[in-house]
């Protein structure tokens, strides 16, 4: 694994390339991937590259191809629900854009992830037994504090997605906001 450089310089490998989602508002949210070095940065499979396809797949009118594209993410940057990777902060600033474009069929399920990345602990609690973990060059202790700090760093869009008419995304919007409360 390789640690993700300190600067943020887009990256001259182009990684899966899909077609933006048909509507522009979601073509609009996902514009900035490209400024992000993924071919730089590790995810559970290894080369975080894929992950612009997978977000381009979650905006996507069809509501089964979002879904799989939504599962295959989560495996890659929140893996068993718990367990963030290296590219999981870079990933959270994507989640809540698609989080809150309401011709996105998975809403409720971002919203979900985006809870999950909150209140991961993993490597810290594996840092707290094995404190060494902590002076490796790969850190993944760290990883988990970015992904969380990514993820608070929205409180617009939480107040916004509060106020949803719909019920699934306001009760998974609620229980987002009662683990960032914590």
């Amino acid at each position: 694994m390789r640690t993700a450089p300190t600067e943020q310089q887009p990256s001259t490998q182009r990684g899966d390339r899909a077609t933006p989602a048909a509507g522009g508002a979601a073509a609009t949210a996902l514009s900035a991937l490209e400024e992000v070095p993924w071919g730089d940065i590790q995810d559970s499979s290894g080369c975080a590259a894929g992950i612009p396809r997978l977000l381009r797949g979650m905006a996507q009118d069809d509501a089964e191809t979002a879904r799989a594209a939504l599962d295959e993410l989560r495996t890659r940057v929140c893996q068993y629900g718990f367990v963030v990777e290296q590219a999981t902060a870079a990933t959270v600033p994507f989640l809540w854009e698609l989080a809150q474009l309401p011709q996105v069929t998975c809403r409720p399920q971002i919203i979900q992830l985006l809870k999950n990345i909150a209140d991961a602990r993993q490597w810290e609690s594996v840092a707290a037994v094995y404190p060494k973990l902590l002076n490796h060059r790969e850190n993944p202790a760290e990883w988990e504090r970015r992904a969380r700090q990514a993820v608070r760093s929205r409180p617009g869009a939480l107040r916004t997605l509060l106020a949803e008419q719909d019920g699934e995304i306001a009760r998974a919007t609620s229980e987002l906001a009662d683990a960032l409360a914590q």
